[in-house]
Formats: C-alpha cells, sequence, structure tokens
C-alpha cells in the first residue's frame, strides 16, 4: 500500500478514518409523494394496467394550440435556442403585465416581472432574497409540501397554521396573531387561493385584511395565484365563470349585454390579486394549470421593488434563464384565441367536479372542502374505509393496486391530520372521473 506524503512529513495511514460522506441535513424534507404515486402509475402502465391516475394537478388538454403552434415553428426553423436575460424577454414580460391589467385592473411594469422555471423556480428565487435562516414564515395546513420543504432546506422555521373547515381552510389574522404568540414574530406568510389541496379561496375583504395585517407588522406576504382562472361560482366576490351553465347563461356578454372578448368577461372574479391591496406581495404564478402547460416548466413573479435586484442577481447565479423556447412560445398564451381555450377547458374541470360532488353520498367521504377553485376534491374517505385500512396511505395503495386508480393521500399536504384525507385531482377530465367514480364504488363494496 502506497502513502500519500504529508506537509507534516506524516502519511495518511497515520490519520483517524474519515467520516463517511453524506447528504446535508438540510437536504433531509420528504419526499414529494404524488411524484411517487406517479412513478408507480408509469410501471402499471407499462405492464399494460388501465390505470386512471387523479393523482397530479395536470391538466388532460394541453397548452393552446397557438402556443403548441409557435413552439413547433421555433423548433422546425432552426434558430439558435440561447441564453435570454435572466428575468425573461422582454416580449412575454410585457405580455404577463397586459394579463394583469386585462384580469385584474392592475398596472404592473413589466420591469417587475421576473420569468422564471416554473412556479418552483419563483419559490426558490423569491425566498432566498426575502428570508434568512431561521426567519419564521407561516403557512396554512393543509397547504402545498413544497412551501414547507423549500423552506425548511433554506434554513427557516416553517410555522404552520391549523386552519381547518371553520377558516375555510385558510389563514385569518386571529390564527396569525395566536402563531406569533406562541413561536415569535412572524417574517412572512404564504397564502394560496385557490388553495391546493383544498381548493379553498380568499374572499376579497379577507384578501384585504391579510395584506393590511401583513404590511402593518412588516410580515412579507407571498402570494400563490398559480390556480387564477380556475375557479366556480360567483359568491362573496370568489367566484368564475367556470361551469357550462354560466357561460351558457351569459351568451359570452359582459354586465351591459356588450359581447366581451375571451379572458375578458365582466361577470368573471378570476381570483383576487394580492397587488390589487399591496404591491409589497411578492405574487408567484405560472402557465401550468390554467393554461395547461405543466411540462413547459414557464411561470413568472410580480416582484416587490425592495426585492427586484437580489431576485435578479440570484436568478443569474441559480437558473440563468428559464427555458428559452417555453418564454417565446407562451407570448402565444395571451392572445383571444388562447383565453377562449383555456375557459373552455375550464368548463371542462366544472363538469367534473360537479360529478364528484353529486357523487360524494356514493362515495361516502365525509368533511369534504368547498373546492372554490383549481380542480381538488379534498376529504375524508369516510370512517368504515379508514377503519378497515388504518390510514390514507395504505387506503390509496390498496385502490391503486386492486382497482387502478391513483389518489394521493393527504400526508403530502397535512402532517398532522393527512392521514385521514385523501386529494382526488379531477383535472384529468369528465370520463376519466366517471370511471374513477364506479371503479372506487365498486372497490370499497368489496
Amino acid at each position: 500500500m502506497i502513502s500519500s506524503p504529508q506537509p507534516d512529513g506524516q502519511s495518511s495511514t497515520s490519520l483517524p478514518p474519515a467520516p463517511p460522506l453524506a447528504p446535508s441535513s438540510r437536504s433531509q424534507v420528504p419526499a414529494f409523494q404524488v411524484m411517487t404515486i406517479l412513478g408507480q402509475v408509469a410501471e402499471l402502465r407499462a405492464a399494460g394496467a388501465d390505470v386512471v391516475s387523479l393523482c397530479a394537478g395536470e391538466p388532460g388538454g394541453g397548452a393552446p394550440a397557438g402556443v403548441s403552434a409557435r413552439a413547433a415553428e421555433l423548433h422546425a426553423s432552426g434558430r439558435a435556442l440561447n441564453y435570454t436575460p435572466t428575468l425573461g424577454i422582454e416580449e412575454l414580460r410585457t405580455a404577463i403585465a397586459g394579463h394583469y391589467a386585462r384580469w385584474y385592473g392592475v398596472d404592473v411594469d413589466p420591469a417587475r416581472v421576473a420569468v422564471t422555471t416554473g412556479s418552483s423556480g419563483a419559490f426558490m428565487a423569491g425566498f432566498l432574497a426575502a428570508f434568512n435562516p431561521g426567519d419564521r414564515v407561516a403557512m396554512a395546513r393543509p397547504g402545498y409540501a413544497a412551501y414547507r420543504n423549500i423552506l425548511a432546506a433554506l434554513g427557516c422555521q416553517v410555522v404552520e397554521i391549523d386552519a381547518g373547515p371553520a377558516v375555510r381552510f385558510q389563514p385569518t389574522p386571529a390564527l396569525l396573531e395566536e402563531a406569533e404568540s406562541t413561536h415569535g414574530p412572524l417574517a412572512g406568510l404564504i397564502l394560496a387561493s385557490p388553495n391546493n389541496p383544498t381548493g379553498t379561496m380568499a374572499t376579497r375583504a379577507e384578501m384585504a385584511v391579510l395584506a393590511t395585517w401583513c404590511r402593518e407588522r412588516g410580515v412579507r406576504l407571498v402570494s400563490d395565484e398559480i390556480y387564477h382562472g380556475i375557479t366556480y361560482g360567483s359568491s362573496d366576490g370568489i367566484g368564475g365563470a367556470a361551469t357550462a351553465d354560466a357561460v351558457d347563461a351569459s351568451d359570452g356578454n359582459d354586465a351591459d349585454g356588450a359581447a366581451a372578448a375571451p379572458g375578458d368577461r365582466a361577470d368573471v372574479e378570476r381570483g383576487v390579486c394580492a397587488w390589487e391591496y399591496s404591491t409589497e406581495a411578492m405574487v408567484i404564478s405560472s402557465f401550468s394549470k390554467y393554461w395547461g402547460m405543466p411540462g413547459w416548466r414557464i411561470g413568472w413573479m410580480l416582484m416587490p421593488e425592495d426585492l427586484a435586484p437580489a431576485i435578479g442577481g440570484l436568478s443569474g447565479s441559480v437558473s440563468l434563464c428559464p427555458p428559452a423556447p417555453a418564454q417565446y412560445a407562451a407570448v402565444e398564451a395571451f392572445s383571444d384565441e388562447s383565453y377562449a381555450a383555456c375557459d373552455a377547458q375550464v368548463a371542462g374541470f366544472a363538469r367534473a367536479r360537479a360529478l364528484v360532488l353529486k357523487n360524494q353520498d356514493r362515495l361516502g367521504w365525509a368533511d369534504a372542502a368547498p373546492a372554490d377553485g383549481a380542480f381538488y376534491f379534498w376529504a375524508k374517505p369516510g370512517e368504515a374505509m379508514l377503519a378497515r385500512y388504518g390510514t390514507s396511505t395504505v387506503y390509496c395503495e390498496a385502490l391503486l393496486e386492486r382497482a387502478h386508480v391513483a389518489l394521493t393521500p393527504g400526508t403530502d399536504f397535512d402532517t398532522a391530520h393527512g392521514e385521514d384525507y385523501v386529494r382526488l385531482s379531477f383535472a384529468a377530465g369528465y370520463d376519466a372521473v366517471a370511471e374513477a367514480i364506479e371503479r372506487i364504488v365498486a372497490f370499497q363494496r368489496g
């Protein structure tokens, strides 16, 4: 055995054994269970099984035709797709700013728009820019697991607000003050409206109150608005023309009977934008849901003025730039034709949602969230099923194995009560949902 010479003349063989290499402690976050289930679905399908997958929030209709056509044109042209500006091409940033004027009546400077690699890239850059290690950041429970995991990996203290049915699964000032009393001052609040997994939304009045609460206390509001445009009903200022009946009844006209452009209907509340009440908020959105483009990995952020330089600097090192072809093609997402195609897809979600609600008693599921928006149904699979299987995780495993229906157990979204809940995604469409319901009912009778 040959020893390497050391500066002090000793050989390396005289040193104590080095500790084994290991992952960092910050990387020890739970795997996103829905991605594991998607892998199982792929394996079953590869083996010839007919699986109905209602576990992921993936719209089944694909991107608007104009977006796909532009992407095909780009790739066929032979054009070199090189790096773009770090925060996105000017044409897309301007189009996104115009979208806020169209839907919310908010004047956005394109310089305050950061195009990102999906909403995930926006969360990473935004959290890095806004929060220091040790900062306390609150989020509602149940809520999207990635918030918790990214913040924990960055060394932040995640303060989970137990926001149950009594507050429609959304945080309130009273709950936030209780959290501060227990844990100490908050540095940030993540508000998701519509929420994943519950679909519940903050009303206009609730958004105003929360934005004011954060501004007065120096708490950074992070508003996840990725599901805007996918909304149902019209009560309390949170609705949207998602149902086919609502679209037919209005004949596409605004309140004065004048024809309205697609994506610009006066009777629609697409969701409440935090910048309607505070431009100190960080607003995050994406092309993944309303536009049906999850695999394109393209999203954006409205940057608070004080964070814009930091976000630009960090993004240049972390990601260089968002995907170039997706950026050029995404400009077409804001055409009248694209808005019309997306609204038609949302009407399909509404049909699937109505089917789930109609069959809730047959399913025997309980304590369901209202599902104001997005395309999820969050509920308990029922006392009999929980008694039989013990947890929602075991229930979902058995359902996939025996009935070939994929749902997501609630543990991804709720660290306290998740084993009592499941999330059904009706983004796959009416036919898939109809088939899944029949299989679930038959499975539960067995």
